[in-house]
C-alpha cells in the first residue's frame, strides 16, 4: 500500500526541491577541515557521487568560511553541482556578514536555535542570520538538537510542568521543549521576514523511540518540510540499525522530507556508507529507486562454498559502479531486480521472481547454475567462468530492456 506523504510546503535548496510530493532527499555531511579546500572540496564530490543532492560541510571559523567559495569553484570545475549547506553555531551572524562571498557561495544555512541568542531580551544574532539568508534569497534548516536545547526554554517548561495537577515526565517535556524550540525560531524567522517556504525544521535525538515522538509531535503541528535523523546513530551495525529503525517508522507514517544517517566512521573509514544506508532505507520502503538490487540468499549447510557470496557481492558492486552510466542511457534500470542464489531449495523461485537471477549449485549438486530471464529458465552455465558470463548476461538484459525507454525519453 502506497504511502501518504504528510503534505509540508515546498522549499528549493540551490535547485533541489523539497517538500511536497517531491521526492525524499538525501543529505550528508563532510567531517574534513572545511579550511582544507582540496580535502572538503573531494570528500564533497565523493558523498555527491555516491548519491547525496545536498552535502553540509561546517562553517566554524574565519579560515573555513574564507574556503568555502573556493570549495565552490573546486567542484564546479569538476562539474559537482551539489548544492552546499553551512553548519553554523554560535558565530553564524559574524561569519555570514564578514564573508559574503561565503553567504553566496552557500545553499542553505543550518541555524541551531540552542547556540544562538533566539528567546533571549535581544536575538541580535539570529536576527542577522536570518537577515543574511533573506539578502541572499536562501532557505534554512532550524535544527534542534537535544544536546544543545535551550536551556531557558527547558527550564521554563520544566517549571510549569512541575505545577500542572498531573506533571508530565521528564522525558516528553523534554521532547515538548525540543518542539517549541524548533517551532518558536520558526515563528521568529518569519517575523523578521524570511518566507515561510524558506524554512526547514529538525528535531534531533540519539534514540529510536524519542526520535519518532519528538517528530511525530512536530509534524503534527507544522507544515515545514522536516529533515529526519538520529544526531548520533553510532558505529557500524549498531548506527545502521538505530537509523533504519527510527527513519522507517517515521517514513512509513509519511513524515520525513529529507534524511541522514549520521554514522560515525571507523578510522580512515568510508564517509559515503552513510549515503547508501539512506538510499537503501528508501528503497526497501519502495518509496524510492537508486541501484538494482540483488537479492542472495544467507548461506546454510548446503552452501558451505563461498562461491556464491563472492558472486553475490561482485554482481552488487557492478551494478553500482554501473549506476552513474546507466542511470543516463537506462532510464528504469534502478528498478531492475536480480536474484544470486546459492542452492536449489530457493534458488529457481527466487531466481524467478527476478528480472534476472542465477541459481548456482550448492556444496554437493551437480556443478551447474541455471539463469533465469523474465522468470522464465534461459540458458544454464558452467564451468570456471560463471561470473564473467553471467554479467555479460546482465548487460545484454540491460540493453536489450531498458534502452527502448532511452530511445523514448526525448520523443
Amino acid at each position: 500500500m502506497p504511502v501518504t506523504r504528510r503534505k509540508s510546503v515546498v522549499v528549493d535548496i540551490g535547485g533541489v526541491k523539497v517538500g511536497g510530493h517531491h521526492p525524499i532527499m538525501v543529505q550528508s555531511m563532510t567531517n574534513t577541515d572545511t579550511a582544507d579546500v582540496t580535502g572538503t572540496a573531494n570528500q564533497v564530490a565523493q558523498l555527491a557521487k555516491a548519491g547525496s543532492e545536498v552535502v553540509r560541510i561546517t562553517v566554524n571559523t574565519d579560515e573555513a568560511a574564507a574556503a568555502v567559495p573556493r570549495i565552490k569553484d573546486t567542484l564546479m570545475l569538476f562539474g559537482v553541482n551539489v548544492p552546499l549547506v553551512g553548519d553554523f553555531h554560535y558565530n553564524g551572524h559574524l561569519l555570514l556578514k564578514k564573508y559574503p562571498d561565503c553567504a553566496r557561495a552557500l545553499s542553505k544555512y543550518r541555524i541551531n536555535p540552542g547556540n544562538v541568542n533566539i528567546g533571549r531580551k535581544t536575538d541580535d544574532n539570529f536576527r542577522t542570520m536570518i537577515e543574511c539568508a533573506i539578502e541572499y534569497d536562501r532557505p534554512v534548516r532550524i535544527g534542534v538538537n537535544w544536546g544543545s536545547l535551550d536551556g531557558q526554554l527547558l527550564t521554563r517548561m520544566m517549571d510549569e510542568n512541575a505545577r500542572l495537577p498531573e506533571p508530565l515526565d521528564a522525558r516528553e517535556v523534554t521532547m515538548n521543549a525540543i518542539v517549541e524550540s524548533a517551532l518558536l525560531a520558526a515563528e521568529a524567522a518569519e517575523r523578521y521576514g524570511l518566507a515561510h517556504n524558506k524554512i526547514l525544521l529538525s528535531a534531533k535525538v540519539s534514540g529510536v523511540q524519542d526520535l519518532i515522538l519528538v517528530n511525530r509531535k512536530l509534524a503534527a503541528r507544522c507544515d515545514y518540510p522536516l529533515h529526519l535523523g538520529l544526531t548520533e546513530a553510532g558505529l557500524g551495525s549498531k548506527g545502521i540499525t538505530y537509523t533504519a529503525a527510527a527513519l522507517s517508522v517515521l517514513l512509513q507514517e509519511g513524515i520525513g522530507d529529507t534524511i541522514r544517517a549520521s554514522l560515525t566512521p571507523l578510522p580512515n573509514g568510508d564517509r559515503t556508507e552513510e549515503v547508501l544506508v539512506c538510499q537503501q532505507i528508501l528503497q526497501a520502503l519502495e518509496l524510492r529507486t537508486f541501484t538494482p538490487q540483488v537479492t542472495a540468499c544467507p548461506g546454510c549447510g548446503r552452501t558451505t562454498s563461498t562461491f556464491f557470496q563472492d558472486m553475490a557481492d561482485q554482481i552488487q558492486r557492478y551494478l553500482r559502479e554501473q549506476m552513474p552510466v546507466w542511470k543516463g542511457q537506462y532510464p528504469g534500470v534502478e528498478a531492475m531486480k536480480v536474484a544470486v542464489m546459492g542452492c536449489v531449495v530457493n534458488g529457481p523461485g527466487e531466481s524467478k521472481h527476478a528480472n534476472i537471477g542465477i541459481s548456482l549449485p550448492g556444496t554437493f549438486e551437480e556443478p551447474v547454475a541455471p539463469v533465469y530471464v523474465d522468470s522464465k529458465l534461459f540458458r544454464t552455465l558452467r564451468g570456471d567462468r560463471i561470473v564473467e558470463e553471467f554479467i555479460g548476461m546482465l548487460n545484454d538484459y540491460v540493453d536489450k530492456n531498458y534502452s527502448s525507454s532511452r530511445d523514448t525519453v526525448g520523443l
